[in-house]
C-alpha cells in the first residue's frame, strides 16, 4: 500500500465535507476570476468606449451589451459596480466557509491518527517497542501526525485550487485571443524540469531533517528523565555540548532546506516574471493590431499572472508534500507493526480463582534463551517464592504469565486453557503487578494508588496505603493524598515509591498478586510488616514473590531457585535449607550479614 492510500483510510470519512469545501472553493475561484472581467467591462464599455469602433463579439460583448444598460451610461456603471461588490463579498464568504470546512476536517483527521498511534503504542509488546527510541516515538505520535494531515487537509485543496484556477484562466484567455496562451505554454516545459529536480532533492532533505528532530527529541527526553544523574556526576557541560551538536545539525539541515527553497523559488519567480512581461508585450502587440481591446489587455495580464503564480504555487505544494509523505511513511511503518504478543478476540472469561500451570516453558528474546524447561503448578491461593541471581530469569518468568512476552515453546494454562486463548484484557485483569522498576504518574498520591479503579471510595485508598505501610509518610506530605508526585512533583525516596506501587497493586484486588523485587528499597522491618499485611488482607489469593532476600520468601508454600533460566532447586524454604544448596548458601550469608535478624523487625519504618 502506498503512503497516500494509507492516509486515505483516515481521510475517507471526511470526503463528503472535503467535497463541500471544494464546492465552496469553486464558487470563490469563479468569483475571483469574474472580477477582472468586470474591470475589463468598465474599461471597454464605460471609460474607453468608442461608439465609432465598439468592441465586437467575445465574452465581454456577451456580458455587457445586454440588460445591464447601454455602453457609456451611468446605469451600466452602477449595475457593474453593484455586481462587482456582490461578487467580491461572495468570494470572501465562500473563502471563509472553505477554510473553516477543510481545516476542521484536517484537525479531526489529526486527532484520529494521534489516537490510532497511541492505541498502537499501548498494544505493542516490549520487544517490538524496543526497536524504536523514545525520540522516534514522540516524533511519530506528535510531529508526524500534524505534518501528514496537511497533505489531505491543505495540499489537496491547494492542488484543486491551482488546477481549477489555471484551467478557467486558460479558457477565458482563449476566449480573448488564443495567441495569449503562447507564453504560458512556452514556459511550462522549463518549469516542469525545474520542479522535478526540486522535488527529488527536497524529499532526501526532509528525511534527514526528520531523523535529526527524532535524535534531538531523544536527547531532550533522556535528559529530563536523568536530570538528577547528570547533576550528580557534574556532566551538565557535556550534555549541553551533546545537545548543541544535535541542535546544530538541525540548523544545518534547515539552512540547506532554506537554500534549496530560495534557489528554486528564484527560478520559479524568474519564470513568473518572464511570463508576465511577455504577456504584456504580446497583449500590447495584439491591441495595436486591433485584435485586443484595452480592458481585455488588463484582464489578460491578470489571468496570465494568475496562471504563472498558480504554477509556482503548484511547485511549492509539491515541495511541501515531500515532507508530508516522509512523515506519512513513518506513521505507516509504525502502524503496520505487528505485536509479537497478539490479542485473542475470543469471549473466554477467566475464573475468579485461577489455577495456573506452566509446562516445559522456554523463552527466547532475541538471540538469548531466557527461560529453559520451566514447569510449575500454581493452584489458586498458593504462595510461591522465586529466587536467583541477577539475570537468572525471575522477572521474565513473571512476565510470561501475563503475556508481556509469549513463550517460544511449552505452554502456560489457566484453568486448563492456554493463556493465548484468552483476550489480553481478560487475562491481565487477573494480575496485580508490582514491577521491579517503580513508575509513578505525575498525578496525586490518591490517583496513583487508585490507578486501576479511579472511581473507588477514598476509604479503599486509605486501606491500601495502610496495607503497604505508606499511610504514615503520605499523611505527612504537604497535601496528603492530594500531593502531586512523579517526575515533576515532590521527591520521594525509593522505598516510598515502592510502597505506593504496592498500594496500587493491592487496591486492584486481583486474584493473583505479583511482587517483582518489590521490597528491595525497604528496610527489613518495613518489609516484614508489608508482607504480613498483604497476607492478612489477601489470605486466599495467589501470591508470587521474586526477591533477592531470603526473608521475603520464607513464608511461601514453595520456593524455586533459578540459575541461567532453569530451576536449579525447588521446595519449601525448610527443605531448601536442609539441602544445603544455593538457597541455603544465600540464607546463611544473609543471616551472617544480619539481614535475617528478627530483632530488626520491630524498628519503625522510614
Amino acid at each position: 500500500m502506498s503512503t497516500f492510500k494509507f492516509g486515505m483510510q483516515y481521510w475517507k470519512r471526511y470526503i463528503p465535507l472535503s467535497v463541500l469545501a471544494k464546492l465552496f472553493s469553486l464558487i470563490a475561484i469563479v468569483c475571483s476570476l469574474a472580477l477582472p472581467l468586470l474591470d475589463a467591462g468598465i474599461i471597454d464599455y464605460i471609460l474607453a468606449y468608442d461608439p465609432a469602433s465598439p468592441p465586437e463579439g467575445g465574452l465581454l460583448s456577451a456580458l455587457f451589451t445586454g440588460p445591464l444598460g447601454q455602453p457609456r451610461t451611468w446605469e451600466l456603471f452602477w449595475n457593474i459596480s453593484l455586481i462587482f461588490i456582490g461578487v467580491f463579498l461572495c468570494r470572501v464568504l465562500f473563502l471563509y466557509l472553505k477554510n473553516i470546512t477543510f481545516q476542521w476536517c484536517g484537525l479531526r483527521m489529526e486527532c484520529d491518527m494521534r489516537e490510532k498511534t497511541y492505541r498502537k503504542l499501548l498494544s505493542l509488546d516490549s520487544e517490538t517497542l524496543s526497536r524504536y527510541n523514545m525520540g522516534e516515538l514522540l516524533t511519530t505520535m506528535n510531529r508526524d501526525t500534524i505534518i501528514f494531515k496537511e497533505l489531505y487537509a491543505r495540499m489537496l485543496m491547494n492542488l484543486f485550487d491551482s488546477f481549477l484556477m489555471i484551467g478557467i484562466s486558460v479558457a477565458v484567455l482563449a476566449s480573448f485571443n488564443v495567441l495569449l496562451l503562447i507564453i504560458p505554454l512556452a514556459i511550462a516545459p522549463f518549469f516542469a524540469v525545474a520542479l522535478i529536480r526540486y522535488l527529488s532533492r527536497s524529499r532526501r532533505l526532509f528525511r534527514a531533517i526528520r531523523a535529526a528532530y527524532s535524535e534531538t527529541d531523544l536527547d531532550v527526553q533522556e535528559n529530563i528523565a536523568a536530570v538528577r544523574i547528570v547533576r550528580s556526576f557534574g556532566q551538565e557541560e557535556q550534555e549541553l555540548k551533546k545537545f548543541d551538536k544535535c541542535n546544530g545539525h538541525i540548523f544545518e539541515l534547515n539552512t540547506a532546506e532554506v537554500r534549496l527553497s530560495a534557489k528554486y523559488n528564484s527560478i520559479f519567480t524568474f519564470f513568473e516574471q518572464i511570463g508576465y512581461v511577455g504577456t504584456v508585450i504580446l497583449s500590447i502587440l495584439l491591441m495595436l493590431s486591433g485584435q485586443l481591446y484595452l480592458g481585455s489587455l488588463a484582464a489578460a495580464t491578470t489571468y496570465v499572472t494568475k496562471i504563472i503564480s498558480h504554477i509556482t504555487q503548484l511547485s511549492r505544494t509539491f515541495f511541501r508534500m515531500q515532507n508530508q509523505l516522509v512523515s506519512g511513511g513513518r506513521l505507516k511503518a509504525f502502524l503496520s507493526e505487528e505485536s509479537a504478543v497478539p490479542d485473542c478476540p475470543s469471549a473466554l472469561v477467566m475464573a475468579k480463582t485461577p489455577h495456573i500451570e506452566l509446562k516445559n516453558v522456554f523463552l527466547t528474546i532475541g538471540d538469548k534463551q531466557v527461560l529453559k524447561d520451566i514447569s510449575l503448578d500454581i493452584p489458586y491461593g498458593k504462595k510461591v517464592g522465586i529466587m536467583g541471581g541477577t539475570g537468572s530469569g525471575k522477572s521474565a518468568l513473571l512476565k510470561v504469565l501475563c503475556r508481556t512476552f509469549d513463550v517460544t515453546a511449552g505452554s502456560i494454562t489457566v484453568d486448563g486453557k492456554d493463556v493465548r486463548e484468552y483476550p489480553l484484557e481478560e487475562l491481565r485483569k487477573e494480575y496485580a503487578y508490582v514491577f521491579q522498576d517503580v513508575f509513578l504518574f505525575s498525578n496525586t498520591v490518591d490517583a496513583n494508588i487508585a490507578f486501576s479503579r479511579p472511581e473507588c471510595e477514598a476509604e479503599e485508598v486509605f486501606s491500601a496505603a495502610e496495607t503497604a505501610q505508606a499511610a504514615r509518610f503520605v499523611e505527612k506530605l504537604p497535601e496528603g493524598y492530594e500531593t502531586i508526585v512523579g517526575e515533576r512533583g515532590v521527591g520521594l525516596s525509593g522505598g516510598q515509591k515502592q510502597r505506593l506501587s504496592i498500594a496500587r497493586a493491592v487496591l486492584k484486588g486481583a486474584p493473583v498478586l505479583i511482587l517483582d523485587d518489590a521490597s528491595s528499597a525497604l528496610d527489613m522491618a518495613t518489609e516484614v510488616r508489608v508482607l504480613a499485611a498483604i497476607k492478612a488482607r489477601c489470605p486466599e489469593e495467589t501470591l508470587l514473590i521474586a526477591a533477592h532476600r531470603v526473608s521475603s520468601v520464607m513464608d511461601c508454600d514453595e520456593v524455586i531457585f533459578l540459575r541461567d533460566g532453569e530451576i536449579a532447586e525447588r521446595g519449601t524454604p525448610k527443605e531448601l535449607i536442609a539441602k544445603n544448596g544455593a538457597f541455603a548458601a544465600i540464607y546463611h550469608m544473609q543471616a551472617v550479614d544480619g539481614q535475617l535478624d528478627d530483632s530488626s523487625y520491630g524498628k519503625e519504618a522510614v
